[in-house]
């Protein structure tokens, strides 16, 4: 997935190499033609993708699908659409919800910025999830990080009014960014108060990564904001 570009322009990812192992590779053969979804087909239409029209949760960087496959267990009400661009992450996803018979989730495997861009309706999602994107923690690499205002802009577009964005972080000072990005954006409410970072809601899964930093004392931040049922220009009108 390389492009040419004149510019350098917000990745959802870093590209890195990695094989699927034979479990991996067999769910992948197995469940793909069902639950995947190619960003070169464009925009579909998910009622019919699923079968249904439902609630619609979208995570960006999914990783191993571990906490995707267990959320969506705990919302069979909820439809989740997941992101993620490490081919060996969605073979394991879709070897863990064949393994659980989790069948409310759609995957891409393919950077999350054109995927938004080409496939999602604007106003369509109900929630967009975001959990331990790459930090990028080397002060100069910080201009990497996926949460800038132009990305947070194109996010509450396509979240329905009343739509929530979840982001979640173990790095400070990411939390400290993404916070102030998010308070900045507009369009985006922050539902735990001004400046204040949310408490874990219930229906993020703790990770083992994440159980084992509690341990070891780390924080782990998470940002919950509402794009409002009345834009700004309503509420002047």
């Amino acid at each position: 997935m390389t492009d040419s570009v004149q510019q350098r322009p917000i990745r959802s990812y870093v590209l890195r190499m990695g094989r699927l192992t034979p479990g991996q590779q067999r769910a992948y053969d197995e469940n793909w033609s069902h639950f995947g979804l190619l960003h070169g087909d464009g925009a579909p239409d998910f009622d019919v993708v699923f079968g249904r029209t439902a609630p619609r949760v979208l995570e960006i960087g999914f990783g191993m699908g571990e906490s995707l496959v267990t959320m969506a267990a705990a919302a069979p009400e909820k439809d989740f659409i997941g992101i993620e661009v490490h081919r060996p992450g969605v073979g394991k996803l879709l070897h863990t919800m064949a393994e659980r018979e989790v069948g409310n989730i759609r995957a891409y495997c393919h950077d999350a910025v054109e995927v938004l861009r080409d496939c999602i309706a604007e106003s369509s999602l109900d929630t967009i999830q975001i959990f331990f994107p790459d930090p990028w923690h080397k002060k100069r690499h910080n201009k990497r990080r996926l949460i800038q205002p132009g990305f947070t802009a194109q996010l509450v577009r396509h979240l329905k009014p009343g739509g929530i964005l979840h982001l979640a972080t173990d790095w400070e000072d990411y939390a400290e960014q993404m916070l102030e990005v998010l308070s900045a954006t507009p369009n985006l409410v922050n539902t735990a108060g001004v400046d204040q970072y949310a408490p874990r809601p219930s229906q993020r899964p703790l990770t083992k990564f994440e159980l084992r930093g509690e341990r070891l004392g780390h924080g782990v931040w998470d940002l919950v904001f509402q794009r409002p049922t009345r834009s700004a220009e309503d509420n002047n009108a």
